[in-house]
């Protein structure tokens, strides 16, 4: 490959072999490795953080399953494109290799009208449908196409991984070898990746671009951040960025800091970032780190995310300004969030328990003489509508996942709950 090619570019792997990462696809019994040695895969839909390796893995499961593969991006393409691939797979007929495959990067940019376009070919078996997304799936695909498709979450690389790829790159790339380079500090080089490992090579090699063609090159955390200083400072609504903006936007809300808040929220709204996307981030915080301590919060956050969808830019920044306020002023209280957690870690031990014979539902006659439903006493037959029974299997009666927090709403909360269950709670 030519040299005028980004190093991303030219050090993409040849074979599957070669590729670095997402083991936990790709070793030895694990669920893709199994598809591929077995030669039937399904449709599928890569999600991950950009630059792990979405298009570069397709592409090679394309080689190593000797299938064709047609490419697109749902950028630059629409729904004309798709039936163009469907319609020549079709008219190939029985002269076409088995078991094409359509590539669509960032396929949740793709319209509704657009995906549905895939749906007839993915169901037939025309094209074996392989998406990429930077986008949880479950937000961006529609569920006809998605129930079609098995989704694969692709990891972030490691430090190791990372650095495999930077050694791999200098002993092998025709231009890198050409120069005298020591890497004696990485850790810069790698924060600027971010994980993203065609950032880490494009960076590195514009680092090394600004070196004279004979002297040494020593790689220090120093060099790099003098000489790629822009990449430190962009938003880059696809990168790392992306994921340590709206962690401080979340984590503002949660510590009370409205201006803050709204810091982060105007580096989005400016940085270009889907409205829709903070709009979601603003009900996970609103359950999460208020919840009961404020109920009216979920209703904000929700009513915020349909007027977003509703309003559109640019007005829909006010909208998500006006959310935002209200979140990072409310009280705060993460009691609902961590009474799941605790509930799941209780499953995740004990398994699955019996339901308690009173709960049970009795529709036949044999569950009825099997002791079904027996015992359960109706609430609503006593004062108050309410009456002291256990509802939870008898190996972990008693036991509290509900702790109330301590703001005057779940304080309120957990004085009911004691006025009905006493020392039971």
């Amino acid at each position: 490959m030519s040299i005028s090619a980004p190093l991303a570019e030219r050090m993409r792997p040849k074979v599957l072999d070669e590729y670095i990462g997402q083991d936990h696809l790709l070793k030895d019994g694990a669920s893709l490795r199994r598809a591929l040695d077995s030669g039937m895969i399904p449709s599928m839909i890569f999600w991950g953080p950009p630059g792990v390796g979405k298009t570069t893995l397709a592409q090679l499961i394309a080689q190593h399953l000797k299938r064709p593969i047609h490419t697109l991006s749902a950028i630059s393409s629409g729904v004309k494109d798709v039936r163009d691939v469907i319609q020549g797979v079709e008219k190939a007929g029985m002269f076409q290799q088995a078991g094409t495959i359509l590539f669509i990067d960032e396929i949740h940019r793709f319209s509704k009208a657009q995906q549905d376009s895939l749906l007839g070919a993915v169901e037939k078996g025309t094209i074996t449908l392989i998406g990429a997304t930077t986008e949880n799936p479950s937000f961006e695909v529609i569920s006809a196409l998605l129930s079609r498709c098995q989704v694969y979450t692709l990891e972030g690389h490691t430090k190791n991984d990372l650095l495999s790829l930077l050694h791999r790159a200098i002993e092998q790339d025709s231009y890198l070898q050409t120069k005298k380079i020591v890497l004696t500090e990485t850790d810069s080089l790698l924060a600027i990746s971010g994980g993203d490992a065609r950032k880490l090579l494009n960076v590195f090699e514009i680092i090394i671009g600004t070196f004279q063609t004979s002297e040494t090159i020593e790689i220090t955390n120093e060099v790099v951040e003098s000489r790629a200083q822009q990449s430190l400072v962009r938003y880059d609504k696809d990168g790392e960025q992306h994921y340590d903006i709206v962690s401080a936007f979340i984590k503002s809300i949660r510590g009370s800091d409205p201006n803050a808040a709204i810091y982060w929220l105007a580096r989005m709204v400016e940085g270009g970032e889907d409205p829709k996307f903070i709009a979601r981030r603003l009900i996970i915080s609103a359950s999460e780190d208020i919840g009961l301590a404020n109920t009216n919060a979920l209703l904000i956050a929700n009513s915020c995310f349909q007027a977003v969808q509703t309003i559109g830019w640019p007005e829909s920044r006010i909208i998500l300004a006006q959310c935002t306020i209200y979140l990072a002023s409310s009280p705060k209280g993460n009691a609902a969030y961590m009474a799941i957690n605790r509930a799941q870690a209780e499953v995740k031990q004990s398994g699955n328990l019996g339901v308690p014979l009173p709960l049970r539902n009795a529709p036949t006659k044999l569950m009825k003489e099997l002791g079904y439903g027996e015992e359960y006493k109706y609430s609503h037959d006593f004062p108050g509508n309410f009456v002291q029974q256990n509802f939870l299997p008898e190996e972990i009666a008693n036991t509290k996942f509900y702790q109330p927090g301590s703001s005057s709403k779940e304080q309120e909360i957990e004085k009911i709950i004691q006025t009905l269950w006493g020392n039971k709670y």
